[in-house]
């Protein structure tokens, strides 16, 4: 339809006002799912790794200062076969650094479900997915998911990426490759996804403390806050199956060789 000229002048008018209004404000700048593993596979000793790891590393003082200048949500998910997943922390608001180390505290006072069960990775994403219907407006929507083994059992997990892409999350993820070696591969073919999704290996539950440092300062400091941290740069070559792919930012390398093969985001 064409637009008469006596309109123009107020059609002007309008667009300058609006060029001055602000924008809508969002709620926060992050809403981010903490997905932790509790399938069989993980004894005790590696679940106590996991979730005192993860307290840790929400107190370091990048991640911290991060989540407190976004206004972060953040909620705990424990996950392991297909019906048996959980909300162990439901969305928890971080405006100080209290919020933050009460966060810390009610993870590592979480009680643990179940203990025998198998690895239902798509059921896991897929209830980290329904947790952004109840979450704040935010700018960023991520889950962290932490595995030690491939999906054995329930929904496949790569199936939801077009329901997660639709929704605007993105997944990362740590995999601890203590007694599945490729599972770096497999978590960045089937379970990653979003511009710029990564994944982190901890070659055991050993180095799961530190790798989830890092991977929390990686996701949420230097996205959100705009943070700058020193951390080492990756090498090596990318595992078998790890070349990255641009088409809708679906497929983007892992930690190892990211600073290869990912030119952009």
């Amino acid at each position: 339809m064409r637009i008469t000229t006596h309109l123009l002048p107020a059609a002007r008018l309008f667009l300058a006002v609006a060029a001055l209004l602000p924008l809508p404000a969002r709620a926060c700048d992050l809403a981010l799912v903490l997905a932790v593993d509790v399938s069989g596979s993980v004894d005790a000793t590696e679940y106590r790794i996991q979730m005192d790891g993860l307290a840790a590393g929400l107190r370091d003082g990048v991640v911290s200062e991060a989540l407190v200048t976004a206004k972060a949500q953040v909620s705990l998910i424990q996950w392991s076969g297909r019906a048996r997943q959980e909300v162990s922390i439901p969305w928890t608001t971080i405006g100080s650094f209290d919020d933050v180390e009460a966060l810390a505290q009610a993870i590592e006072a979480a009680p643990r479900p179940w203990r025998n069960f198998s690895t239902a990775l798509g059921e896991a994403l897929l209830l980290g997915l329904n947790q952004f219907t109840q979450a704040p407006d935010c700018s960023r929507r991520v889950i962290d998911l932490s595995g030690d083994g491939p999906s054995n059992e329930g929904l496949e997990p790569a199936t939801l990426k077009p329901m997660l892409r639709a929704a605007g999350v993105t997944v990362n993820a740590i995999a601890i490759e203590q007694s599945a070696p490729n599972l770096t591969a497999y978590f960045y073919e089937h379970v990653i996804r979003g511009d710029g999704a990564f994944v982190e290996t901890a070659r055991g539950f050993a180095d799961y403390p530190d790798k989830i440092r890092r991977k929390l300062v990686r996701e949420v400091a230097r996205k959100t806050a705009g943070h700058h941290p020193d951390i080492p740069p990756a090498s090596g070559p990318a595992p078998s199956g790890a070349q990255g792919s641009a088409q809708g930012g679906e497929n983007w390398p892992t930690e190892v060789g990211l600073q290869k093969t990912h030119k952009g985001g």
